[in-house]
């Protein structure tokens, strides 16, 4: 396995044996098929921000999010939610940039 991108809390994984990708939060190591990376990456981009920092529409500053069809639950505070935002699309970069590199080697 290869490290695809390392943030504060988060690592990602991609296994090319088994054609997967797995995500290190910290508590618990999610395997993901890519359809469900990119079904994180979707969730990820819809989540509002700017709610967390307006107290009438995040009065607690959380996320609740659920991964792999409601196998996984997660609760995630302002840092942790910017931190994975940045590593999904940051990840979703460099598996593009090393597909280019592969295509053209």
């Amino acid at each position: 396995m290869k490290v695809v991108f390392r943030s504060k809390f988060y690592t990602l994984y991609q296994s090319d044996k088994e054609k997967c990708h797995y995500l290190d939060m910290d508590q618990k190591t999610i395997k993901l098929s890519f359809c469900q990376f990119l079904a994180l990456r979707t969730k990820v981009r819809n989540i509002a921000i700017e709610d967390h920092f307006d107290s009438d529409l995040n009065k607690h500053g959380f996320e609740i999010l659920m991964l792999c069809n409601k196998e996984h639950l997660f609760i995630l505070n302002t840092l942790e939610l910017l931190d994975l935002k940045s590593l999904v699309e940051c990840s979703f970069m460099t598996i593009d940039i090393d597909q280019i590199a592969s295509r053209t080697i």
